[in-house]
């Protein structure tokens, strides 16, 4: 009999990729966007899970607007903090794994260095004070739940998805023509969708539990990663450094939050490929999508 796995956050970039993954190991996958399941709603989390009984669970669901945050403080706690809490609390009572997706924003930025998950998290901002709490919920209602911490991700499902990603970003702003300033003094780790969910149902596989960093194994500066997308992409658009001082921003942001791989890599699994290589990845798997939707 086939392994059930519930998938929350199924239409987001890593949802759809969670989702392909699974039904392509053979999991017999139910998933839910926002609009079928609030995971605010603990009552109907319960319920859902206890009906569909999975071995494992997924949470890819995440009130992500950095920014709006500082203004609605309390919504993005009730989603990224609350959220989780239900979610952990209908886990136990069915006794099933919880894989918990985190992010580099639980750091602020002053290692300068790529972070391990032995680090201490510093937030800095309410966004990432409320996912720093969905960790400690996971952690403290369950014995072996799974958080896997993650930086700038991108996937083909930005193409179709509200708010897009980074390279689909930098791709609109380069046919717009006009000269395009991005930030030289922030270093991330941007990580691709579908490697992102293959390498966590290989932890979740494994049945390892705790805290575990899933970056892109690059630390490279947005305006790095910038000429990257371009260059892959045979585009020469004006582009142009600049720092933070220029854009301010509600929220602050860790200037240095690329993660390291290591304790991935030391259970066993791949290093991530180079990150050239994942953005032809997906430029070609972007020219699929775009092709069939001309048909």
């Amino acid at each position: 009999m086939a392994r059930k796995a519930a998938v929350f956050g199924c239409s987001g970039q890593l949802g759809v990729e969670l989702v392909r993954e699974l039904r392509e190991r053979g999991y017999e996958v139910t998933g839910w966007d926002r609009a079928a399941m609030d995971i605010t709603d603990g009552q109907k989390v319960e319920r859902v899970l206890a009906d569909l009984d999975p071995q494992v669970v997924f949470n890819a669901a995440a009130y992500n607007q950095v920014d709006v945050a500082e203004k609605e403080p309390q919504a993005a706690y009730i989603a990224n903090a609350l959220g989780v809490r239900n979610l952990a609390l209908a886990c136990r009572q069915t006794d099933a794994q919880l894989v918990h997706f985190s992010t580099d924003y639980v750091f602020d930025g002053t290692a300068n260095r790529p972070y391990v998950e032995e680090d201490v998290p510093h937030p800095l901002g309410a966004y990432a004070v409320s996912k720093l709490a969905g960790e400690l919920y996971a952690q403290a209602y369950l014995d072996r739940s799974l958080i896997v911490r993650t930086c700038g991700v991108f996937g083909p499902a930005g193409l179709r998805t509200n708010r897009g990603n980074f390279v689909e970003l930098m791709l609109r702003l380069a046919a717009g023509g006009q000269p395009i300033r991005v930030v030289e003094d922030h270093i991330a780790s941007p990580t691709y969708a579908p490697l992102l969910a293959a390498r966590t149902i290989d932890l979740a596989e494994k049945n390892l539990r705790g805290v575990f960093h899933i970056g892109g194994g690059t630390p490279i500066s947005w305006f790095n990663f910038s000429k990257l997308i371009f260059e892959t992409a045979g585009l020469k658009p004006s582009l142009q450094p600049t720092t933070e001082r220029e854009y301010r921003t509600a929220a602050r942001r860790p200037k240095y939050s690329a993660l390291s791989n290591q304790k991935m890599e030391r259970s066993g699994l791949a290093p991530m490929p180079p990150l050239a290589a994942c953005l032809g990845t997906y430029l070609a798997a972007r020219e699929k999508l775009l092709s069939a939707a001309r048909l």
